[in-house]
């Protein structure tokens, strides 16, 4: 099969590029914030803003050194081994290593003519790994904190303009990310082609709509009760953790790292929706939504009940209406998406492969990772009219 063009080869490493600055920028930011709360006496949005901050990078580390040392042991050249590949985990460059090696072999694929299609499959290998781990950095870490700087605005009762553009700069990183993750899965299938404008644009748009309002409950919320809103996530983080180890998943290559991946994604489902087993997963995604809308509504209820009557005028009087108009909304494009937009993955066994890019998970040029999600997030194609939806919200 030919490569991509040279000009998409170019869009990629600039993209490759932006996503490596704004997270070296992202993370000045971040301890700038920091600086600035403990500068105002504000000592515990400080000690929140760099825990959230830790804590992501910490098991972004943990997430690399474990996918690193599963690899082939030729598949990365010039991957520091052993202890110098621990020590580069433990000082928190595991994931900025990806970027930058992500960045040369994009680099090497735009100076060739026809790249050779091993070396093709290699960049997509690097690139998913790092989508993957972005959407984790996503909802460990820029969430959170976007949770506290809502909270800091409306417990001050000002917000400056940088403040808007930071809020509204985050929703959309947030939403990108999904999209992103959602695009690096789109491409284990390669007998489809890749995603459009309209599914891209429709499956970004609902995702950042219904994330709005579950985020904006959890900031109201927090500001009602900000002694409790550890003890709420806790508490849910736990019955969700339950809930993935139910399904049996069997994503890492340990049983200590795959209790890390069940973590995380408990951290996620507290958010959004995020498959990991394959099968029908109307009953499972009914049973979420309905159980995130619900603690929504309560969170959202309990901050009026605590603010009646509301000042006005105030942006605070149309917050929850627009947070439910932006719930409908999403909700709506999220059914034309799975009604019409989401595709099917070819039946093809994961165990079977033969030699050409298949859905198979034996071969390097597959990323055994990234294909097991595939295999979760799209439905197996089917004669059947009756074809059920399985994906990832």
């Amino acid at each position: 099969m030919p490569g991509p063009p040279r000009a998409c080869r170019l869009r990629d490493l600039l993209l490759t590029a932006l996503g490596t600055g704004a997270f070296v920028l992202d993370l000045g930011a971040d301890v700038w914030a920091a600086g600035q709360y403990a500068r105002q006496g504000r000592l515990l949005w400080a000690a929140l803003q760099l825990a959230t901050l830790g804590l992501a990078s910490a098991v972004l580390q943990l997430f690399s050194w474990a996918w690193y040392r599963g690899d082939p042991a030729d598949l990365h050249p010039g991957l520091p081994r052993g202890r110098r590949l621990a020590l580069l985990h433990l000082l928190h460059l595991g994931y900025l290593h990806r970027c930058v090696q992500a960045l040369k072999v994009g680099f090497a694929l735009w100076r060739q003519e026809e790249p050779a299609e091993i070396d093709l499959d290699y960049a997509n290998f690097i690139s998913m790994d790092i989508s993957m781990l972005r959407l984790f950095e996503t909802f460990l870490e820029a969430t959170p904190q976007l949770i506290l700087v809502l909270h800091v605005t409306l417990c001050t009762g000002k917000v400056e303009y940088y403040q808007w553009l930071g809020i509204g700069t985050s929703f959309v990183c947030i939403a990108w990310a999904l999209l992103d993750y959602y695009r690096a899965l789109r491409s284990c299938l390669p007998s489809k082609p890749s995603p459009g404008y309209l599914p891209s644009a429709v499956y970004f748009l609902w995702n950042l709509l219904l994330l709005w309002p579950r985020i904006v409950a959890l900031a109201l919320f927090s500001t009602v009760w900000p002694k409790y809103i550890a003890l709420h996530f806790l508490t849910l983080w736990g019955v969700l953790l339950l809930w993935v180890w139910l399904q049996n998943t069997d994503f890492m290559a340990g049983a200590a790292s795959e209790w890390l991946f069940r973590g995380t994604v408990a951290v996620i489902l507290y958010f959004s929706w995020f498959n990991v087993s394959e099968g029908s997963t109307l009953s499972r995604g009914v049973i979420h939504f309905g159980f995130l809308v619900t603690d929504s509504a309560f969170l959202g209820g309990t901050w009026l009940a605590h603010n009646v009557p509301l000042p006005s005028p105030s942006l605070l009087s149309g917050l929850l209406p627009g947070a439910a108009l932006s719930f409908l909304l999403g909700l709506g494009l999220r059914g034309a998406y799975y009604q019409w937009l989401h595709p099917s993955r070819p039946v093809v066994a994961l165990d079977e492969g033969d030699g050409s890019r298949s859905f198979a998970l034996q071969d390097w040029h597959q990323n055994r990772r990234m294909a097991k999600l595939a295999q979760c997030f799209f439905p197996r194609a089917a004669p059947a009219k009756s074809e059920e939806v399985n994906g990832v919200h």
